[in-house]
C-alpha cells in the first residue's frame, strides 16, 4: 500500500493538478461556467478580479466531496488546515496560519459568513449544507475585508431565499462506523416580494478511535445545524436579507487524536529529541513527578515528608509497564472524552442601489461556547506505585499513632482522595468553575489513577459595518466603508486535574500550615487553572479604494485601510499557591491566607488577577494594475500590506521570564498573476507568483502549562496553478500545483523546548524539581558544567550528571536539579569549576533558514468526472480525485522529530441522477488508502514531559447516499 500510495503521489505531482472549482456547464456546451464571487465585495466573475481567489458553488463541493474545512485543504493550492490542541484549529495560507494561541490571538486567516467576520467561530467542526459557494482569497485582505487577516479570507455564502417558486430539497446517507447523516432544505416564497428559507442537517456516528481499556469507541460525533433566512425586496432597488443560525455538538470528540514520544529513561525529557514513537512519556519528568517525590519532599520538608513520596525519581514512573497501543486510532484510556460546543448566528443585511451609488450595512451577532475534556495523557498509570505514599499517610492519618493534632492535618487528605483506603477509589478534584475540588467534596472516583484536562470558553461578538460603492460612468469608481466590532471572552479557561496534583497540595500544605501553626490546610487551587477571567477586544477600522480605468484595457486599483484595535484581559493562573484551610467549602479565594498570592507581580502589593491593556493601529492598503490582453486573457501585478494585532500574554505559575505581551504581525506582499480562458472557454488556467516579507509572525510555545506567544521574521514566496478543463460536453478535469518556500527569516534566537542543551555537549540539562521545568548549565570548560552540578546536587541528596540515550538527538548530558540553587551557587561555587552559566529555559539556538510550520513545500492533485447519459434521460457520473501533500514541520525548529511525512488521500464517488433531477443515489469512498495522514502537532512543555499531540485526516470513510429534489 505505502509503494501505490507513492506512485499516485508520484503521478499527481507529474500531472501538478488538484482539484479547485468543478462547476458544472450547461448541457451541451463544453465551457466552464462563469463563477461570480464577491473577493473585492462586489460581484464580478473569478476571472476579471486581480485576486488569487478560489471559489466552489455547492455543485463543486457535492461533486469534491468538501463537507467541512478539513475536507477543504485538500482542493486547493498553498493550503492547510489542521485541529490544534486547545479546542481550536489552524488555517493556514501560503505557510501563515494561526499558529498564535490564546484569548487575545486575532485569527491570521479571516472566517467570515456572507462576507461578515466571524470570531471563535466553530465552522471548523461543522459540516457544509446549503450554500451558495465558499470563496478563499490567498494573500493578505489589506483593505475590505473585515478585521485585517494577514494569510488570507475563507468566505462562507449561504444559499438565499427565492421568490421564484417553491422548493425543497432532502438527502440521507448512512455509511460505515455506523453513520446516519440527513441535510435537508426548503424555500417558500410569500407573495412577490419575499421569501423564507429553512436548511439544516444532524450527523450521528460511532467513534473513529478504539479505547483498548474497555473495548469501547471513542471520537464519535453528535452534532446538527440549522439556519433560517428570510429575504424581502420591498422595490427593484432594496434588499434585505436576514439570517438566523445555531450549531451544536455533545459527543465524545477527541481534541487530541494520538500521543506520541521517544521515552527518555533518565526521566530529565520525559520524551527525546529525534522521533515520535508510540510510547509514554517518563511521568517521573512532569510537575507531578517531581513534586511528588521522595526527593523533593525531602528536600522541602527537611525529611520530614519523605516518606509521603509518590515516586522516587530514580525508580520507575506511573507509566514503566504502560503499553501503548502501536496504532493513532488505539488508545487506551480511563476517561471517556467529553465535548460539547455550540454557535449561534443572527446577522441582518440592507441594500439599496441609489441608481450610480450603492450602500450595503451589515450587522452579525455572535454567541460560541465550547467544553472539552480529555485524558491529559492517553493512558492509565500504575497505581501500585502509590502504595507506599499513601500508607504513610493513613499513618499520619490515625489520631492512635500520631495524635489528634497531627491527624487533624493529613486526615482531610485520606477522607477527600482515599475514603476507602489504599486499594479503593482515588478521587480528583473535578473542574468547576468556582475552583472548588476535591477538599470542598467535587471530585471524580476511579478505581484507575487518572488525569484529564479541561478546555473552555464562552464568547459573545457583534459587528456592524456599513460600504458604499459607486458605479459611475466615467473612468473613475470607489469603495468607501467602516466597520465597528466588539468581542467579550468570559471565562476562557484551560484546567489540568490528576490524583497526584491533589495529593501534592494537600501533603505540602499540610506540612506548611502545621508548621507555621495554621489551621489545617492545603495549598490552593488543588488542580492548574490558567483562568482568563475576561477578555475583550474593541476593534475599528476605516477602508476604501479607488478603481481607475486607465485605458480600455489597463485598469489601477488602489487601497488604503486605517485599523484601530485594543485589547484588555484579566486572568491568573494557579495551581498550589496559597494556604486553604480544609474547613472552608466555599471558594477557596475567600481563604483568609489568600493574601500570600499574588497573580501580578509586575504591580506594587498582591493582586488577585493581572489586568492588562494593549491597543494597535496601523495604516494598511493595497496597489494592483491588471491588464486585459483579451477579452480571455487578464495579467495583473499588486502591492499588498497585511497587519495583525499583537496580544497579551497570560500570566504563568510558577512565575517565569516571558514578555507580557507580543507585537502585532506586519507583512509587505508582491504578487503577479494572469488568469485564462482558452481553447474556446473548454480550458481555464490560473496562474501566480507571490513573494512575502514578514515581521513579527507570532509563533506559540508552551511555557508551565500555559501559551506564550512570541514573534519572529520570515521570507515567503510560492507558485500556484489552477486549471479546469472541459475537453467535451462529457468530461470536466480539475488540476492544481503549487510550490512553497517558507522560512525564518534572519537571527531569530530561542531555546528548543525538546533541546535545552542546544546541542552543546558541554552543557548538562537540569529538571528543576521544584516545578518540573527545564534549565541549561554551560560553561567554558570541558566537563566543568558536569562536575559544577554533581557537586551542587550532592549537597541536597540528588545524583549527578548522566548521558542521554545515544539515538536520542540530545548532546548534552542531563540531571535532577534545582536550577535557582545552581542560579544562586554560579557566582561563587561556579568560578572553581571555571566558570557557569545556568540558563532558563536553555541555550537559544538560531532558526535562521528554518522552514515554518504547517507550510508544505509541494501540494497537487487531481479530480476527473465524466457524465454518462441514458437513453431515457437519467446520467451516471463517476468521479475521481486525488491530492498529494508534500512534506511539512509541525514545529519551528524543524529537525525529524517534528517532521510530518508526505501523504496522498484518495476520493471515489458514482451517482445516478434522475432525468429531471427529481433524485439521485450516491456512492461514495473517502480516504480509500484508509492512511492516517498527520496535518500537524504540538508538542507539550518541559513539566508535562515534552509528549508530542498530533493530528489526522479521518479515516476512511464509505457509504450511499439518496436525495431528493421538489
Amino acid at each position: 500500500m505505502k509503494r501505490l500510495e507513492l506512485y499516485l503521489g508520484t503521478a499527481v505531482v507529474a500531472l501538478a493538478a488538484t482539484p479547485v472549482m468543478a462547476q458544472e456547464a450547461e448541457q451541451g456546451d463544453n465551457q466552464a461556467n462563469v463563477i461570480i464571487v464577491t473577493a473585492q465585495r462586489q460581484a464580478q466573475s473569478l476571472q476579471e478580479v486581480p485576486i488569487a481567489v478560489s471559489a466552489f458553488d455547492a455543485e463543486a463541493l457535492e461533486a469534491q466531496q468538501i463537507e467541512n474545512a478539513s475536507d477543504l485543504q485538500l482542493t486547493l493550492p498553498n493550503i492547510t488546515f489542521t485541529k490544534s490542541n486547545f479546542t481550536a484549529s489552524s488555517f493556514t495560507i501560503r505557510g501563515i496560519g494561526d499558529l498564535c494561541v490564546g484569548s487575545s490571538c486575532d485569527s491570521a486567516t479571516g472566517i467570515h459568513m456572507n462576507s461578515a467576520p466571524l470570531f471563535g467561530t466553530r465552522l471548523f467542526e461543522t459540516e457544509y449544507f446549503d450554500l451558495e459557494r465558499i470563496e478563499v482569497l490567498r494573500g493578505p485582505q489589506g483593505t475590505l475585508f473585515g478585521r485585517n487577516a494577514t494569510s488570507g479570507v475563507v468566505n462562507v455564502v449561504t444559499a438565499k431565499p427565492s421568490m421564484s417558486g417553491f422548493s425543497a430539497a432532502a438527502e440521507f446517507e448512512y455509511g460505515n462506523y455506523n453513520s446516519i447523516k440527513t441535510k435537508g432544505m426548503i424555500n417558500v416564497p410569500l407573495g412577490d416580494t419575499m421569501a423564507v428559507r429553512v436548511a439544516g442537517f444532524y450527523l450521528n456516528r460511532d467513534g473513529y478511535t478504539e479505547n483498548v481499556y474497555d473495548g469501547s469507541d471513542i471520537d464519535d460525533r453528535d452534532m446538527y445545524a440549522v439556519r433560517g433566512s428570510l429575504r424581502w425586496e420591498p422595490g427593484p432597488d432594496t434588499t434585505l436579507d436576514l439570517m438566523a443560525y445555531y450549531f451544536r455538538e455533545d459527543d465524545s470528540r477527541m481534541r487530541i487524536q494520538k500521543q506520541l514520544c521517544q521515552r527518555d529513561p533518565s526521566g530529565v525529557l520525559g520524551c527525546l529529541n529525534t522521533r515520535r514513537d508510540y510510547a509514554k512519556t517518563n511521568a517521573n519528568s512532569t510537575f507531578t513527578g517531581t513534586l511528588g517525590s521522595r526527593e523533593f519532599l525531602n528536600i522541602a520538608t527537611s525529611g520530614a515528608a519523605t516518606n509521603f513520596g509518590l515516586n522516587s525519581l530514580y525508580g520507575p514512573d506511573a507509566y514503566w509497564n504502560f503499553d501503548e497501543p502501536q496504532d493513532p486510532r488505539k488508545v487506551s484510556t480511563a476517561f471517556k472524552p467529553e465535548y460539547f460546543t455550540d454557535e449561534l448566528q443572527l446577522q441582518a443585511h440592507l441594500e439599496h442601489n441609489f441608481e450610480k451609488f450603492k450602500v450595503g450595512i451589515t450587522g452579525t451577532y455572535q454567541e460560541t461556547s465550547v467544553n472539552s475534556r480529555q485524558d491529559y495523557n492517553n493512558g492509565v498509570g500504575d497505581r501500585s506505585l502509590l502504595v507506599p505514599g499513601l500508607t504513610t499517610l493513613g499513618i499520619y492519618s490515625n489520631p492512635a499513632a500520631v495524635g489528634p493534632t497531627v491527624a487533624s492535618y493529613f486526615s482531610p487528605i485520606r477522607s477527600a482522595l482515599t475514603p476507602n483506603g489504599v486499594s479503593g477509589e482515588l478521587c480528583v478534584s473535578d473542574t468547576r468553575d468556582d475552583n472548588r475540588g476535591s477538599y470542598e467534596g467535587y471530585s471524580i472516583c476511579s478505581d484507575d489513577l487518572i488525569q484529564f484536562d479541561r478546555s473552555s470558553a464562552s464568547t459573545k461578538s457583534w459587528s456592524a459595518e456599513a460600504i458604499i460603492s459607486s458605479d459611475l460612468d466615467g473612468p473613475f469608481n470607489f469603495q468607501l466603508g467602516g466597520i465597528y466590532a466588539t468581542s467579550k471572552t468570559d471565562n476562557g479557561d484551560y484546567y489540568v486535574n490528576s490524583f497526584a496534583i491533589d495529593y501534592i497540595t494537600g501533603v505540602l500544605g499540610s506540612f506548611t500550615a502545621l508548621g507555621a501553626g495554621a489551621p489545617p490546610s492545603y495549598l490552593a487551587t488543588s488542580f492548574y487553572r490558567n483562568n482568563t477571567q475576561k477578555f475583550q477586544l474593541d476593534s475599528w477600522g476605516l477602508f476604501g479604494e479607488v478603481y481607475y480605468q486607465l485605458s480600455d484595457r489597463l485598469k489601477f486599483t488602489g487601497g488604503l485601510r486605517y485599523n484601530d484595535d485594543k485589547k484588555a484581559l484579566t486572568a491568573r493562573t494557579t495551581l498550589a499557591a496559597f494556604l486553604n484551610p480544609y474547613s472552608n467549602d466555599g471558594d477557596p479565594f475567600s481563604s483568609p491566607f489568600v493574601g500570600s498570592y499574588d497573580a501580578d507581580p509586575g504591580t506594587a502589593g498582591n493582586q488577585l488577577v493581572q489586568t492588562r491593556k494593549v491597543g494597535f493601529n496601523e495604516v494598511t492598503g493595497r496597489a494592483v494594475l491588471d491588464f486585459q490582453m483579451t477579452p480571455d486573457n487578464l495579467v495583473y501585478a499588486s502591492y499588498s500590506r497585511g497587519y495583525k494585532s499583537g496580544g497579551i500574554n497570560p500570566p504563568l505559575s510558577p512565575i517565569f521570564e516571558v514578555p507580557e505581551s507580543f507585537g502585532a504581525e506586519q507583512i509587505d506582499a508582491f504578487e503577479i498573476g494572469s488568469k485564462n480562458t482558452l481553447a474556446d472557454g473548454a480550458v481555464q488556467l490560473n496562474a501566480t507568483a507571490f513573494m512575502y516579507k514578514y515581521k513579527g509572525l507570532q509563533l506559540s510555545r508552551i511555557i508551565a502549562r500555559t501559551s506564550v506567544n512570541d514573534t519572529i521574521d520570515a521570507d515567503i514566496w510560492g507558485l500556484e496553478l489552477e486549471t479546469i478543463i472541459r475537453p467535451s460536453d462529457n468530461w470536466l478535469i480539475n488540476m492544481n500545483f503549487s510550490y512553497l518556500n517558507a522560512e525564518v527569516a534572519g537571527d531569530q534566537l530561542f531555546s528548543n523546548p525538546r533541546d535545552p542543551g542546544g546541542g552543546d555537549p558541554n552543557a548538562v540539562i537540569i529538571k528543576d524539581i521544584t516545578n518540573g521545568a527545564l534549565c541549561a548549565v554551560t560553561g567554558s570548560v570541558a566537563g566543568g558544567p558536569d562536575a559544577y552540578v554533581a557537586a551542587i546536587n550532592g549537597s541536597v541528596g540528588l545524583q549527578a550528571p548522566t548521558e542521554f540515550l545515544g539515538d536520542g538527538g540530545i548532546a548534552s548530558s542531563g540531571a535532577f536539579g534545582i536550577c535557582s540553587a545552581l542560579q544562586g551557587n554560579a557566582a561563587t561555587v561556579g568560578a572553581l569549576f571555571g566558570g557557569i552559566q545556568v540558563l532558563s529555559p536553555g541555550v537559544e539556538v538560531n532558526l535562521k533558514g528554518n522552514k515554518l510550520p504547517q507550510a508544505p513545500d509541494t501540494k497537487a492533485s487531481v479530480g476527473a468526472q465524466y457524465t454518462h447519459e441514458f437513453s431515457n434521460g437519467n446520467t451516471l457520473v463517476p468521479r475521481v480525485d486525488i491530492t498529494y501533500t508534500g512534506e511539512q514541520f509541525g514545529s519551528v525548529f524543524n529537525g525529524n522529530v517534528n517532521r510530518l511525512e508526505s501523504f496522498v488521500q484518495a476520493n471515489a464517488q458514482i451517482q445516478l441522477n434522475s432525468a429531471n433531477g427529481s433524485w439521485y443515489l450516491r456512492g461514495f469512498v473517502q480516504n480509500i488508502f484508509d492512511s492516517n495522514s498527520v496535518t500537524g502537532l504540538y508538542v507539550t512543555d518541559a513539566s508535562s514531559g515534552l509528549f508530542t499531540n498530533i493530528f489526522t485526516l479521518e479515516p476512511r470513510r464509505y457509504g450511499v447516499a439518496l436525495g431528493m429534489k421538489f
